[in-house]
């Protein structure tokens, strides 16, 4: 497991830290049949019982039950063991598997976990299986080159089951008593963050993500305002990160903290902040589809819309990648064969259209991407003409560099919600975030060599 070097921290003393408590984890979470990353299984009987994990339970237990009922009614001789892990423990979890052993024979996998888990060599390479399957020419290209590129681009490890992208919701109730234009412009955006904010009638015009999950969002704003679309410099180990549009771009979005947000956002993760929009009078929420039903519960259709982040005032679009959530078919499984056959049958239009209806994200199956429920559901199918759009640049977030979750949430979540305090200025926390991001590069260019 990689784990990043900070400057001044020897990368002896952590990875030594990390593995004894990865060891004391794995003997109290005990073994489920499966054995450790690296190990080989067996292609089985394609009968019997998996064991597959759910990396959102809690919140998606419930579809992915009805398709594992609709799977073992279709496979009456294989049994599936449904195991919700939160998506906030998931990476941890599959960590202690993979160092102790009891890793699952199925599981979910998004793209920013991908590249630790396929480093360790956990999971079986899909191509040939993908090839030689129904599924072959009916995913969609971009997602299957999405979660390619996140192990590293040389093997396909996860089948892509749905994806998603940043989603601006707005109160149409309130921006047509403010008289104002839909917010689809990031001049209007601001514009209307401005207007609908009344601090003594405690109405804001936006919520921003100070907690867990602030860093994508905030990459997401800089790079949609500042128009660069990639990460990298041209010389692939250098990153935009700090370029001098991006810094200003970062000035401009957070000087909206406690001006025209609450100050309670500085604690938001997506849960908060999702609940604190439905609840409250704040005109308008970044986030992606996966909230899109919980609006639909608070507020009715009638009251929001959820459009694709704001183009620059010449119409250009620029969007960072979300992670493509997707299935992996772990190397140790002792029943392979049985495994992808629920990995097939996820993937396949009813399931998929099923369980991407249910999250009201953008299925990954090209036939369930037609299904009329993705017609009528305007965010989402505003999210996939833009996702799928030429004239939208998609800046690819590196997924691949097994230390992306920890650059991206526990190392610099709390640096950045000392940016909102005033504490530190948004170009020391870029310039420290850059140098971070290239050094996690260069030593991923050189152990790929």
């Amino acid at each position: 497991m990689t784990i990043f070097r900070k400057p001044g921290r020897p990368r002896g003393t952590a990875a030594l830290a990390v593995t004894a408590i990865l060891a004391l984890t794995a003997t109290a979470c005990g073994d489920d049949g499966s054995g450790v990353a690296g190990e080989s299984g067996a292609e089985g009987s394609g009968k019997g019982t998996i064991t597959f994990w759910d990396n959102n339970g809690g919140v998606r237990t419930d579809v992915w039950k009805e398709i594992i009922k609709d799977f073992e009614q279709a496979h009456p001789d294989i049994k599936v063991d449904y195991v919700g892990v939160a998506a906030t423990e998931a990476q941890s979890k599959y960590d202690t598997a993979i160092q102790g052993g009891g890793l699952p024979d199925v599981g979910g996998i998004g793209a920013a976990m991908l590249a630790g888990i396929s480093a360790q060599g956990a999971l079986e390479p899909l191509d040939g299986r993908l090839k030689d399957s129904a599924l072959d020419g009916r995913l969609n290209t971009r997602m299957v080159k999405s979660v390619r590129s996140a192990a590293g681009g040389k093997r396909l490890y996860t089948v892509p089951m749905h994806a998603t992208n940043g989603v601006l919701y707005y109160r149409t109730d309130l921006f047509k008593a403010a008289g104002l234009p839909a917010p689809t412009t990031w001049s209007a955006f601001y514009k209307a963050a401005e207007k609908l904010t009344d601090k003594g009638a405690n109405k804001f015009g936006y919520t921003i993500r100070g907690g867990a999950g602030s860093i994508a969002q905030a990459l997401d704003a800089m790079y949609g305002q500042s128009g660069i679309t990639s990460f990298w410099k041209a010389d692939g180990l250098h990153t935009t990160v700090n370029d001098p549009k991006n810094v200003a771009a970062l000035e401009k979005y957070v000087a909206l903290y406690k001006k025209n947000t609450p100050a309670a956002d500085i604690n938001n993760d997506f849960t908060k902040m999702v609940a604190q929009w439905d609840s409250g009078e704040i005109g308008m929420l970044n986030h992606n589809m996966g909230s899109y039903q919980d609006h639909v519960k608070a507020l009715g259709t009638k009251k929001f819309r959820g459009i694709p982040n704001p183009t620059l005032d010449d119409g250009t679009r620029v969007m960072v990648s979300n992670p493509v959530d997707g299935l992996g078919l772990f190397k140790s499984g002792k029943n392979k064969a049985a495994a992808w056959k629920f990995i097939e049958f996820a993937a396949s239009h009813e399931a998929n259209s099923k369980w991407s209806e249910s999250a009201g994200t953008v299925p990954a199956n090209l036939e369930a991407a037609e299904d009329e429920w993705v017609q009528k559901s305007e965010t989402t199918k505003l999210g996939a003409e833009a996702l799928n759009s030429d004239s939208t640049k998609i800046v690819d977030l590196p997924y691949h560099l097994p230390d992306w979750n920890t650059l991206s949430k526990a190392d610099n979540e709390p640096a950045f919600q000392k940016v909102l305090l005033g504490k530190t200025t948004p170009k020391a926390f870029l310039d420290s975030l850059a140098d971070q991001f290239n050094v996690a590069q260069a030593e991923w260019k050189q152990q790929d060599k």
